[in-house]
């Protein structure tokens, strides 16, 4: 079943108040067709660019809290703007979509939408913008702050060695020690040892 795209005037429930008109100047100068979507935990927002057929399309997860939302859509509307500047000539993160990237939350963070603490984070991450739009462990962290349908899902860090937990494809690990950045855990299955990010969202298992 194809994507649906989602509303104009419901985007605005899903942004932080002051940042809508923004939002939509952008979606309207590229025709972008934006998608809500379901939870992702491997992957928050996604990009496409234009082609012959189809316009730009970019999709969001919805259960994202509204600062997490605005963050991931700016990632990837820079994506977009570095493809029709450069095209496919430039590499997906490299210097020039962290550029567009900075240039974009430099303008969000100029008219003071975030709270101080998620305005501290991206500030920090504009000298080097991550990959992943809310890779940076601490912004990740700070962010988790301002969720407001809270669900039962753990940080791997949270969770006491020993413990176990399910990812979303219902594998099993056991939660190791801290290996430098990431966490060294073990699929009770097969036996096999895997490095997780320490602010990977999992399910615990009682």
């Amino acid at each position: 079943m194809p994507k649906k795209e989602t509303p104009l005037h419901l985007l605005q429930h899903f942004l932080p108040p002051g940042t809508y008109e923004a939002v939509e100047a952008y979606l309207h100068q590229y025709k972008i067709h934006l998608t809500i979507a379901r939870q992702r935990r491997s992957v928050l927002g996604d990009y496409r660019h234009r082609t012959h057929v189809h316009n730009h399309r970019i999709s969001v997860n919805g259960n994202l809290n509204a600062y997490a939302f605005l963050i991931t859509l700016l990632h990837e509307i820079a994506h977009l703007l570095c493809f029709e500047q450069h095209g496919n000539k430039v590499a997906m993160h490299g210097r020039e979509w962290k550029m567009m990237y900075a240039s974009l939350l430099k303008q969000f963070l100029e008219n003071k939408i975030f709270p101080a603490d998620v305005e501290k984070e991206l500030l920090l991450s504009l000298k080097n913008p991550a990959a992943s739009s809310c890779a940076e462990d601490d912004l990740v962290r700070v962010l988790r702050k301002y969720d407001v349908n809270k669900n039962d899902s753990r940080l791997v860090e949270e969770i006491q060695e020993n413990s176990l937990f399910r990812i979303d494809n219902g594998r099993l690990f056991k939660r190791g020690s801290l290996q430098r950045k990431r966490i060294k855990c073990v699929e009770v299955k097969t036996g096999r040892v895997y490095l997780f990010s320490p602010v990977y969202e999992v399910e615990v298992v009682e």
